[in-house]
């Protein structure tokens, strides 16, 4: 095996790994909105970047934490940006029956498949957790709709309705709107 391969000491510890880059692309123009708890997520994670991680490995020699600390300092580049041109917009009312930014959503498509989401900014979306950016089809065609709606989305197979079935607003699993079966 090549020695590009192994480890210098079997015993030393695995380097944490780096959390995954968001890929934030937004349209020239656009605001960079960020949910509250998406705010302090990256402040936190930002700060234990600056006072944890990059301190263990500053002036280490070897290529391995070199490598490790361009790729601390990378993230908190990214952080920073993402920070300094984030829009945290207020929450809307609770008993707000429209789909706005922040909120939960569940649809069923036109199969019956049911699928939660929640609307974030571009920096938050996490299709794995059903985190979808405030920017993509499906949540722009939800944004402003209520419980019942039929809503129009394009797909990358052409144009679909989901109908809209709960809406439960940032943070909010309690007040959740439900469709009490009717529909438009």
């Amino acid at each position: 095996m090549s020695k590009a391969f192994t480890r210098e000491n079997d015993d030393a510890p695995e380097p944490e790994s780096t959390p995954r880059p968001r890929a934030a692309s937004l349209p020239p123009g656009t605001r960079n909105y960020v949910t509250a708890d998406g705010a302090a997520a990256f402040r936190k994670e930002l700060d234990r970047l600056t006072q944890e991680e990059r301190p263990r490995w500053v002036g280490a020699a070897d290529p391995e934490s070199r490598a490790r600390l361009e790729a601390v300092e990378s993230r908190i580049r990214e952080l920073d940006g993402i920070l300094r041109t984030a829009v945290v917009p207020r929450p809307p009312p609770a008993q707000d029956a429209r789909v706005r930014f922040g909120a939960w959503v569940v649809v069923v498509d036109g199969d019956g498949a049911k699928s939660r989401y929640r609307i974030v900014g571009v920096d938050e979306a996490d299709p794995d957790r059903g985190w979808i950016s405030w920017i993509s089809p499906l949540a722009r065609a939800l944004i402003g709709s209520c419980v019942g709606d039929r809503v129009p989305v394009q797909t990358p197979e052409g144009e679909a309705t989901v109908e809209l079935l709960e809406i439960g607003q940032a943070g909010s699993t309690a007040d959740v709107r439900r469709n009490e079966g009717r529909t438009r």
